[in-house]
């Protein structure tokens, strides 16, 4: 059963089997079995697919903004979807601090059993986190970290510095495999001032710098379609020789593809973050430049849920030994290619 106030959006992609197996699929292997998500996610829970206590799940999340963020929203209603014991209750989206914290203070309020708070702002609302663990309400924090643990019993999210270490290993890899001497190698970050921006090109450097490559030309886009865009025209027309590009993030990755097509060159080879439907369709169609994309997928928000699930009903992940799920799950950050893209369809998302 679910309870929200979210409008219903319609999406081409399903995320909602990604359940707790998933998780640990994902952080060990990027090889998956073909199979329905809803079988996935079963056969990975075990026994704990089966019907238990009923759990009430409060739901908190930035304003569905971009596509990546949009998933997120999604991926969590549609998890909670699979459960017959789950009710969701989720609160409008926003980038607003103090409305997101009033929101989760309602949750609170409201009697949850559990929270599920991706913050727009991590370190400001840590005090309303801690406000829910204080009262025995257990906290799975999603993605943008609170300033200290005491504000959740659970952290998953993604992995920013293995993002740019895997996009600099797999371009490395394939100049080599071209024998191309001293690349140039361009990158499109994204909004320098935010850590994860900083992480991922720190990442990038170090991959890079082990196979004897350095980062080229570099600017910074914002996440969106537009200043991607403008941003990547600049940095070609700085660039007449580029061997390899990596585009931080798929959203903005939609402006960096256009100004690539406007440009007409074909000269070099993209990478792109994050991992959209529509970049997996082109890497896909392997008709331009983009060969692949790193995943930093908001299938996150899915396993949340189900993560909150099995803490409001005091189990534990079926396939580890500890009776208790992990304090701290971190996601792999799968480079998806040409050769694998239709195993990863299923947790690709519209930019």
């Amino acid at each position: 059963m679910i309870r929200t106030n979210l409008a219903r959006r319609g999406f081409l992609f399903s995320a909602a089997g990604i359940g707790a197996g998933a998780v640990l699929a994902g952080c060990t292997s990027n090889e998956r079995e073909p199979q329905n998500q809803g079988q996935a996610a079963a056969a990975g829970q075990g026994s704990n697919a089966e019907p238990g206590k009923p759990v009430t799940i409060g739901f908190s999340a930035p304003a569905a903004d971009h596509g990546w963020m949009a998933a997120v929203t999604i991926n969590a209603r549609s998890m909670a979807e699979q459960y017959s014991d789950v009710t969701l209750n989720a609160t409008e989206g926003t980038n607003d601090v103090n409305q997101q914290i009033a929101q989760v203070e309602s949750l609170i309020n409201g009697g949850v059993d559990v929270l599920v708070i991706l913050p727009f702002d991590g370190k400001a609302l840590t005090q309303v986190g801690r406000q829910a663990m204080d009262q025995d309400i257990p906290v799975i924090n999603v993605d943008r970290v609170f300033d200290t643990p005491l504000a959740y019993r659970t952290w998953i999210g993604g992995d920013n510095y293995r993002m740019g270490v895997n996009a600099g290993n797999y371009i490395a890899e394939q100049l080599k495999r071209r024998n191309v001497n001293n690349p140039v190698i361009g990158e499109v970050a994204g909004i320098d001032s935010l850590p994860l921006t900083q992480e991922r090109s720190k990442g990038f450097r170090d991959a890079l710098r082990r196979h004897g490559f350095r980062v080229g030309p570099r600017v910074a886009a914002e996440f969106t379609p537009e200043s991607g865009e403008r941003q990547t025209a600049n940095l070609l027309q700085g660039a007449q020789t580029l061997h390899a590009l990596w585009n931080h993030d798929d959203d903005q990755g939609v402006g960096v593809v256009a100004a690539i097509d406007a440009s007409g060159r074909d000269d070099f080879l993209m990478v792109g973050g994050a991992g959209s439907r529509n970049m997996m369709e082109l890497i896909k169609a392997d008709s331009g430049p983009l060969k692949a994309t790193v995943l930093y997928s908001p299938s996150m928000a899915s396993s949340a849920i189900a993560l909150a699930r099995l803490l409001g009903q005091s189990k534990g992940l079926g396939d580890l030994a500890e009776h208790e799920i992990p304090a701290e799950v971190t996601t792999y950050s799968a480079v998806v290619t040409k050769e694998n893209v239709d195993n990863y369809m299923d947790v690709g998302f519209d930019s």
